[in-house]
């Protein structure tokens, strides 16, 4: 038998679908606004030699190449540290660890750090990094730091990935034999591939998108360099730039220009991580 849905029901259930589209069209329209305002702001002022010289007082001119080049050897240090220390600790914590406690502590830490703002980490990063352990102004401790802040994403995503995997794949490979880290290695970690890629993502937004902490401890030096003199050395990366730009030099049109680029890059890190998960998925024949 087929209960009749009543009138005020059936408004209830109008409104508030009506209510889920117009949320989704707004938050949609904004999302579109702003990325069509600063690529129409941005993309003109984009130009060879703001992207392939560097600033230089004599000529009077800008360039960002040594800040592209900043922003690219602090993704890539950041996430060598800290993809394979937040993935060890989720599988510790998912498949070792025993005493239920200990796991709900370091989880709640974890989101606990997840939430503190970034200009704490950059004052920590100072002292701790720049200062303790004598590194100075430069974008190793930049990258340390983010590596702390980004910790507690790679490590929640991942454990909630890894508990998505189905018991029964565990109990299967167990029965034919294999050892721990054999299963999860060849059975867990390319079932929850995805949520590594997501954790990574998530990350590589961070980093593109932060300047406080970076402020403390990277600086803002616009020195073009390799990546081993680059990373021991101060040096600014787009966020900064963008900063330094737009409220202390006043050059909008070059803000909103970084801006662009800024997006681009982050379309083009998370094109390429993607397009690396689905490689690794293909390899174990998923």
């Amino acid at each position: 038998m087929i209960e009749r849905i009543s009138g005020k029901r059936r408004t209830w259930c109008g409104f508030m679908r009506a209510f889920c589209y117009i949320s989704v069209a707004i938050v949609t329209l904004l999302t579109a606004f702003m990325i069509l305002y600063v690529l129409f702001r941005g993309l003109p002022h984009i130009t060879g030699q703001l992207l392939f010289t560097v600033p230089s007082m004599l000529r009077n001119t800008i360039g960002i190449l040594p800040d592209i080049l900043n922003t690219i050897y602090i993704v890539i240090a950041t996430l060598v540290i800290v993809l394979p220390i937040g993935v060890g600790a989720a599988i510790y914590l998912n498949e070792y660890a025993s005493n239920r406690k200990v796991v709900e502590a370091i989880e709640f830490a974890a989101e606990t750090l997840s939430g503190i703002p970034s200009i704490i980490y950059g004052l920590v990063g100072m002292l701790v990094f720049c200062q303790f352990c004598s590194l100075g102004t430069s974008l190793l401790a930049g990258a340390l730091t983010l590596v702390i802040m980004n910790l507690p994403t790679i490590m929640r995503t991942t454990q909630e990935s890894l508990k998505t995997v189905p018991e029964s794949y565990r109990e299967g490979a167990f029965a034919l034999g294999a050892g721990k880290w054999r299963v999860i290695r060849t059975v867990v970690l390319p079932t929850c591939i995805n949520g590594i890629i997501t954790g990574c993502i998530l990350a590589i937004g961070r980093i593109l998108s932060e300047s406080a902490a970076l402020l403390f401890t990277a600086g803002f030096a616009h020195n073009l360099n390799g990546f081993i003199k680059g990373m021991s050395s101060a040096g600014a990366t787009l966020t900064v730039a963008l900063y330094v730009y737009a409220s202390e030099r006043g050059e909008f049109d070059i803000a909103f220009a970084i801006a662009s680029i800024l997006m681009i890059l982050t379309v083009i890190i998370n094109l390429l991580t993607s397009y690396m998960g689905r490689l690794m998925k293909r390899r174990n024949g998923q």
